[in-house]
């Protein structure tokens, strides 16, 4: 199973912070804007088309909003060049928010670990959304979900998965893992890298990551304090199909790419967690890519 070295030592650094009251003001608007999905799991139900994407996309904004963080999207504003064209949208993984952030873009079908089927409230809404779940204690079923994302992929969905298969702190990465790239040359689509990157004011930060010993309510607790956090999604150029013979091609394709980006395009301090390099401590959000 992919393995992180990002641990509790990722998490220092000096960012600045609110105080108690405006935090508790936070924590219920983020739990009001997530008990709205209750009713809105009806609008998806009945609506279709741009009208139900452009319900959940504002959803996933207003609760990204709750937890006090804003969108910065950077480069085209949809994951898919043409609509009802199938993409295999592929990012990295740094948090819980990623979800929340990528929908706020453009909700797509993603690929999770099967506990998230289990979380209150989001987990209902999140199958609602068509999530393909991946059970990691069974690796036999892989082929079966390759083949189920490829065929929503020939129907023309937009499909996420995280490459990397586990969570790291944000300015670390790790490597991509081909397995679920299969599915887009199965389907004979293209692969739209993005990639998320967290900042407080100007500078990137490893706060909102979830790696490390930190519970989920840890986590939330964190990111709750935080002032002036910024999602930053960078929506790179699609990798036509054809531009790679098999998937680890295809997946070594899009994790330069996302390199680029981040030796380039991304100014970063190096990794608080870079002493912790080689003890694999497991990251806590995970979804299958071997």
């Amino acid at each position: 199973m992919p393995t992180s070295p990002c641990g509790d030592g990722c998490l220092g650094g000096q960012v600045p912070t609110i105080g108690r009251v405006r935090m508790a003001f936070r924590a219920v608007f983020a739990a009001s804007a997530i008990l709205l999905g209750i009713p809105l799991l009806l609008g998806i139900a009945v609506l279709r088309g741009t009208a139900r994407e452009s319900l959940v996309r504002g959803w996933f904004h207003v609760v990204l909003r709750g937890f006090g963080a804003r969108l910065r999207v950077i480069g085209p504003r949809r994951f898919q060049e043409t609509r009802g064209r199938g993409v295999l949208v592929v990012s990295n993984h740094v948090s819980w928010l990623d979800e929340l952030a990528i929908d706020a873009v453009q909700p797509i079908r993603l690929v999770a670990k099967r506990d998230i089927k289990d979380w209150p409230v989001l987990g209902r809404i999140v199958t609602g959304a068509r999530t393909v779940y991946l059970d990691r204690e069974r690796l036999s079923l892989l082929p079966a979900a390759v083949d189920e994302l490829a065929s929503a992929l020939r129907d023309g969905a937009a499909v996420g998965i995280h490459a990397e298969g586990t969570t790291w702190c944000g300015l670390a990465s790790g490597r991509y893992k081909p397995a679920l790239f299969q599915s887009a040359l199965n389907a004979g689509v293209p692969v739209r890298p993005i990639v998320l990157r967290y900042r407080v004011g100007d500078r990137a930060t490893t706060h909102p990551a979830f790696v490390g010993s930190d519970t989920l309510v840890d986590s939330i607790r964190r990111v709750l304090s935080l002032r002036g956090l910024i999602v930053e999604v960078h929506v790179l150029d699609e990798i036509a199909p054809g531009r790679a013979a098999n998937r680890r091609e295809l997946a070594a394709l899009a994790e330069a790419q996302a390199n680029r980006l981040t030796s380039t395009e991304v100014e970063v301090e190096p990794c608080p967690g870079d002493t912790h390099r080689g003890t694999h401590v497991p990251a806590r959000i995970s979804s299958l890519g071997a």
